[in-house]
């Protein structure tokens, strides 16, 4: 199986990122730390089929993002992420 047959885009984790951030995340603006491109959540590409989950930049395909759960406990790697735009509940 191909990469692009296991790709998923970032609505594929929208729950997920609610539940870790507490606000919607699908459509806040995020940079990629290395092409520096600007994109919504929502449009990067998703892969959920390793050890844990990688988002990845969908220009260059870094690795923006790296989520990891156990039972009661999460790691996030946001190392690859120039920034992710969170915005207040209205």
């Amino acid at each position: 199986m191909s990469a692009e047959d296991r790709r998923l885009d970032g609505n594929a984790i929208g729950g997920l990122l609610l539940e870790l951030f507490g606000v919607e995340l699908t459509v806040a603006p995020s940079v990629c730390g290395s092409c520096g491109s600007l994109e919504p959540v929502a449009r990067l590409h998703v892969y959920v089929d390793a050890p844990g989950v990688v988002v990845r930049c969908c220009n260059c395909e870094d690795v923006m993002m790296r989520i990891v759960q156990a039972p009661g406990r999460a790691w996030i790697d946001l190392s690859g992420t120039g920034s992710l735009e969170l915005r207040a509940l209205e």
